[in-house]
């Protein structure tokens, strides 16, 4: 995956939304604006990103604004970490031969942050993700804010936005097509007659017919991807199960000692910091048959 990952750095919908004109329209139909000139368009995108799962989507100015594009398939709490990274990097190239020391101040486009999300998960039409949700210690007035729009493109949800622009439309089409055929066909035979099928339909047809080798490649290793994503997500949540049932063993330790006295915090913390689940089996059946803390410190 890695090897295909560095090779592929685009995805479909990054490759699609390249062409200025795509973007363009993609950005009026977001903003109800009515640019035609395609020229006004600038991109920044970030090209040297290794994984595809770190890269930035999309990203270019237009009319002073900064429009960084993520499309996802798994949802994230941390897009607002990630679009930061992204706005420095992007700002730091852009004015690197600036002076920010002086007093004059340098002029910079406002940042406008979307994702294009399609995933199984349900989530709401629109919603809104904040970086000061993830502080530490929240506050009422944060010193650094930065929000995140993220707009359901999936069947059924924002509707509107995917009728005034036909690529974002005929992108989900395409997507549904994939998984749907995957669920049932490998992986491979699912995306090349997705594509296919999108072609004589007159869904992309120019844009697949014109990359039909390169859509193949990116897709199958985009819903690789996908799908890897999704088992280290159920082995994070099976572990989270089994860490829990160990903290659980560790407390009833605590527990048992506690009626036979004092428990030092020093033993206390090499209870609590043992993940060894059979170490804390024989501890449980230890602290249930010693009559004092000291005894059954002795014996561990």
């Amino acid at each position: 995956m890695k090897e295909a990952q560095k090779k592929y750095k685009d995805t479909v919908f990054r490759l699609l939304f390249k062409d200025p004109a795509r973007a363009l329209n993609l950005y009026n139909s977001i903003m109800g604006t009515d640019y035609t000139d395609v020229e006004m368009l600038r991109f920044n995108t970030l090209e040297n990103a290794i994984y595809m799962n770190v890269k930035n989507d999309l990203s270019f100015v237009i009319a002073d604004r900064l429009n960084i594009y993520e499309q996802q398939s798994t949802p994230s709490a941390n897009m607002p970490l990630r679009d930061l990274f992204y706005v420095a990097d992007i700002l730091q190239r852009e004015y690197m031969n600036r002076t920010v020391y002086s007093n004059r101040p340098v002029k910079i486009p406002n940042p406008y942050f979307v994702v294009f999300y399609n995933g199984k998960k349900e989530l709401p039409e629109r919603m809104e993700l904040k970086l000061s949700d993830n502080f530490e210690f929240p506050s009422d007035a944060p010193f650094l804010e930065l929000k995140v729009t993220v707009l359901n493109i999936n069947p059924g949800m924002n509707q509107a936005l995917k009728e005034k622009c036909p690529s974002l439309k005929e992108y989900m089409i395409y997507v549904e097509k994939v998984r749907d055929y995957a669920g049932t066909m490998p992986l491979a035979d699912a995306v090349e007659r997705a594509v296919e099928e999108c072609i004589r339909n007159n869904v992309l047809r120019e844009f697949l017919s014109g990359q039909k080798a390169e859509v193949i490649k990116m897709s199958i290793y985009e819903y690789d991807e996908e799908r890897e994503l999704q088992l280290i997500r159920e082995d994070e949540r099976f572990l989270g199960r089994e860490e829990g049932k160990v903290e659980g063993k560790a407390e009833s330790i605590l527990e048992l000692l506690t009626d036979c006295g004092t428990v030092s915090d020093e033993l206390k913390m090499r209870i609590l910091g043992q993940r060894d689940r059979e170490i804390l089996k024989k501890w449980i059946r230890l602290a249930a048959h010693v009559k004092s803390v000291e005894e059954f410190s002795s014996q561990m």
